[in-house]
């Protein structure tokens, strides 16, 4: 397991569970996975020549790579050129996720549902476009910004600032889209070349910083699964307009991918559209998901791997999970606070907490989500927050409404 955050944690947990596997290995995983893997912390996520030794010493069966820049970098490629099976795409498939502009092009060829968009290449072409250009509209960079890139403006001034924010220097190519009107929705699906299979379970992920979608995006402040008011009929649109699809072009077009591609989508008025791709599990989707998964995640990698049949077993229960993050998180924020009151076990999965003498402290932006699961999106609500409760800090902050659009619809 290549990766150190919430969702390799989750990852890592959910692999350990399967009988097919003997043991499993983080790099450069956390201090709280020691109970389920090996974890070799000296060894960064970014050295890819160390892990692809690591795997060859180590005789290791297959890597799953957790995080975006490995992907984007071209660890995959790395490991596969050395006969070694990955769970993920190569660099070139991630390109999905790397370019929005990319994405955005290859929605556009193959008429995949999404916003109307405009590609600029300046500073000072993209200050002239929202001059004119239709409100509200969603500024995009291209390229990685870890959940943290957009912004959604809904003023003049607001979109002008949200350029002046983007641009660091004066060239860069951003991309502007329409805003789009509806309820999001995050669908997982397995890939291998054309041969795609959606989760039959969807989540929903809570983007904004603060209660009721307010201030600045984030990496995801907190999800749940499953999401009761969108529908079956939903799902199955999805699939065959929009994972399908996109499956079929990337092969068409050379882009080999095998892996997990998400789809963060959007229903409108006019149907489901996309909103966004990325090249692996959501963060902090795949926690949820994943605590609500019956079935053995490896067994369907490798039923993946082969193009068998794929058949996903859930728990009866609703899962909810609600993410703790230091204070000032999307922006700068303080290292080094104690983190108490939580246990390594099933109700907690960790993104930025390292260990110090027999203390955790904050290391991150996000630092644990709290699980909670129960009969309904209520029950489960209602547990996850108890589990939040139990934290002892006095750097953390978190959201009090996750899973609301669930239990008030």
């Amino acid at each position: 397991m290549v990766g150190a955050g919430g969702r390799e944690h989750a990852l890592a947990s959910k692999i350990n569970q399967s009988p097919i596997v003997d043991k499993v290995y983080a790099i450069p995983g956390n201090d709280a996975m020691v109970n389920i893997a090996e974890v070799h912390s000296e060894i960064a996520e970014s050295d890819h020549q160390a892990i692809l030794h690591f795997a060859q010493h180590n005789a290791i069966d297959w890597v799953i790579i957790g995080p975006e820049q490995p992907l984007i970098d071209g660890l995959a490629d790395l490991l596969r050129n050395a006969n070694i099976k990955v769970f993920g795409p190569g660099q070139d498939a991630a390109q999905i996720e790397g370019s929005k502009l990319f994405a955005k092009q290859l929605m556009d060829k193959y008429r995949i549902p999404t916003a109307e968009y405009k590609e600029v290449s300046s500073r000072n072409e993209a200050l002239q476009y929202v001059e004119t250009c239709d409100l509200p509209i969603v500024i995009k960079k291209d390229g990685l910004a870890a959940g943290k890139g957009v912004i959604i403006a809904f003023t003049r001034e607001d979109a002008l600032e949200g350029v002046k924010k983007i641009y660091q220097e004066e060239k860069g190519k951003v991309v502007f889209e329409s805003y789009l009107e509806g309820e999001e929705f995050s669908l997982m699906t397995f890939v291998n070349g054309d041969y795609a299979v959606p989760f039959d379970c969807i989540a929903q992920d809570h983007k904004r910083a603060f209660d009721n979608d307010q201030g600045p995006n984030t990496g995801g402040m907190g999800a749940y699964c499953p999401v009761p008011h969108i529908d079956a009929s939903v799902l199955e649109q999805t699939n065959k307009e929009i994972a399908q699809p996109i499956a079929k072009a990337m092969a068409q077009e050379g882009h080999d991918f095998f892996g997990l591609l998400y789809i963060g989508a959007i229903l409108t008025k006019d149907g489901p559209k996309v909103i966004e791709f990325n090249a692996r599990f959501g963060d902090p989707e795949a926690q949820v998901l994943l605590t609500r998964l019956e079935s053995d995640l490896m067994q369907l990698i490798i039923d993946l791997e082969n193009c068998q049949p794929i058949h996903f077993n859930w728990k009866d229960e609703a899962v909810v999970g609600v993410m703790l993050a230091s204070k000032g998180y999307p922006g700068s924020y303080e290292k080094g606070h104690e983190i108490s009151g939580f246990n390594l076990d099933s109700h907690y999965y960790v993104s930025g907490l390292k260990k110090e003498g027999q203390c955790f402290v904050n290391s991150g932006g996000r630092v644990i989500l709290a699980i909670g699961e129960g009969p309904t999106v209520e029950k489960a609500q209602a547990n996850a927050y108890e589990h939040a409760r139990q934290i002892k800090s006095d750097n953390l902050f978190y959201r009090n409404d996750i899973g609301n659009k669930a239990i008030t619809k």
